[in-house]
């Protein structure tokens, strides 16, 4: 008689179960933490000194913006929309917006969201890896291990390490 081998824990149902209540949650505001209260705050004041600046800008700058197309702008806010709500990396941020099953933008407009947002990744895996040991329990390790995975949310090593060391 041989054990039937294990699956890794993000083959399990009850996994996909969990990650569904925690983006349901998420997406559903649940009200504004301190750290999202300061955030909204520097965000305010970013948009005020881009609005000032934006006034002064040359006129080339503002028809260089103007030649994006109307999908790559679409991808660049829906690329801002999983950045800022459900934390996500930018790797599965690009595979969300290129996904047929998700939003399908074409590649080329996924590629200029992606290199157009301005994030703090390192932030959204620590957001993530703050929600996996809240809800979940998980190890430091198992933590680690699913910020990096390729079938888990993608971070990089680097962002991933960063969110484990300031974990509390």
């Amino acid at each position: 008689m041989s054990e039937k081998p294990k699956k890794p824990f993000y083959k399990k149902w009850w996994f996909w179960v969990v990650a569904i209540i925690i983006v349901a949650a998420v997406a559903s505001g649940g009200g504004e933490s301190s750290d999202q209260a300061k955030e909204s705050k520097k965000k305010e004041t970013v948009e005020t000194e881009t609005a000032t600046t934006t006034a002064a800008t040359p006129k080339s700058e503002e028809k260089k913006e103007d030649n994006v197309p109307r999908e790559y702008k679409a991808a660049l806010e829906k690329a801002k929309q999983y950045a800022k709500t459900m934390h996500m990396s930018k790797a599965a941020i690009y595979d969300q917006l290129v996904s047929e099953y998700g939003e399908a933008f074409p590649e080329e407009a996924a590629k200029y969201a992606i290199d157009n947002l301005e994030w703090d990744w390192k932030a959204n895996a620590l957001e993530k890896a703050k929600q996996y040991a809240k809800t979940m329990n998980m190890s430091n390790q198992a933590i680690y291990e699913q910020l990096v995975s390729e079938h888990g949310e993608k971070f990089t090593p680097e962002e991933a390490q960063y969110a484990i060391d300031h974990l509390k």
